[in-house]
C-alpha cells in the first residue's frame, strides 16, 4: 500500500489533552480581576469625594447666606408662602409675615408681595391669599399688597415673583423666608434676573440639632437637584 506524504500544510488539530493547547496562565486572570477592582474602587472613591465636596460647599454657602440680614430700602418686600390652616398662617407663615410687617414700618420698601397658591384641600385658601389678610388685618394699606396665589414651590414663586417686579417695574426686593431656605431663593432669582436682598425670619423657639440638620440636608438636596435639572 502506498504510504500517505504528510503536506507541510496539512492542519494538525490539538487534542484536549495535548500540550499544545493554549491555555492563560491563572496568574493572568488575577491580575487582569485586581486591575478591575482597582479602577472601579477609584472610580468610587473620586465620586465619593467629588460629591463631599460638594455638599461641603453648598452647606458653606447656605450657612453664610442664613447668617445674615442684608435687608435695605428697596422697591418691595416678598414674602415666600408656607402652610397655612383653614385661612389661618401656620407658625412658620406668621413669623415671615411678621418680619415683612417689622420691614414694612421700617420703610425698608412701599410695597409687600405675598406669594404662594393653595391645594385642593385649602378650601380655596391659598398661602399669598392668606398672606394678605394678615397684612391687611396689622396695618398694611390693601394698596401696598400684592398678593400672588398661584404658584406651588419655591421655584414657581420666584417666577410668578419675576413677572410681578417685570409688570411693576420693581427693581429691588427684599425677600423674606426661613434662614436656611434664602441661598436657594437668591441663586433663583439671580437666574431670574432679579436683585435681591435676603432677610431671615426670626427663629421660632428651640430648634433641635436634628431639625437643623434635616434643614440643612433638605436645601442641599434641593439644591442639588436645581442645578441637576432634577424635578424633586
Amino acid at each position: 500500500m502506498w504510504a500517505r506524504i504528510r503536506s507541510p500544510y496539512d492542519m494538525v488539530l490539538p487534542t484536549p489533552g495535548s500540550s499544545s493547547m493554549m491555555i492563560a496562565p491563572s496568574s493572568n486572570l488575577r491580575r487582569q480581576g485586581t486591575t478591575r477592582g482597582l479602577f472601579l474602587r477609584r472610580l468610587l472613591a473620586l465620586i465619593l469625594l467629588v460629591t463631599t465636596a460638594w455638599c461641603v460647599w453648598v452647606y458653606l454657602q447656605i450657612s453664610a447666606v442664613a447668617g445674615e440680614d442684608d435687608a435695605q430700602p428697596a422697591d418691595a418686600i416678598a414674602v415666600f408662602g408656607a402652610a397655612e390652616y383653614s385661612g389661618h398662617p401656620s407658625p412658620v407663615l406668621h413669623a415671615r409675615l411678621d418680619h415683612a410687617v417689622e420691614l414694612y414700618r421700617k420703610h425698608i420698601a412701599p410695597l409687600v408681595i405675598t406669594l404662594g397658591g393653595g391645594g385642593d384641600k385649602d378650601s380655596g385658601n391659598t398661602e399669598g391669599g392668606v398672606g394678605r389678610d394678615y397684612l391687611l388685618a396689622n396695618g398694611i394699606p390693601f394698596g401696598s399688597i400684592i398678593a400672588e396665589t398661584r404658584s406651588i414651590d419655591t421655584e414657581q414663586q420666584v417666577h410668578r415673583l419675576a413677572a410681578i417686579a417685570h409688570e411693576n417695574n420693581l427693581h429691588h426686593i427684599v425677600v423674606v423666608s426661613d434662614a436656611t431656605h434664602l441661598f436657594r431663593i437668591r441663586e433663583l432669582c439671580t437666574d431670574a434676573g432679579l436683585d435681591v436682598y435676603t432677610s431671615p425670619r426670626p427663629t421660632i423657639g428651640h430648634i433641635s440639632n436634628y431639625d437643623m440638620a434635616m434643614r440643612y440636608f433638605h436645601e442641599i438636596v434641593s439644591y442639588t437637584a436645581l442645578r441637576l435639572n432634577i424635578n424633586i
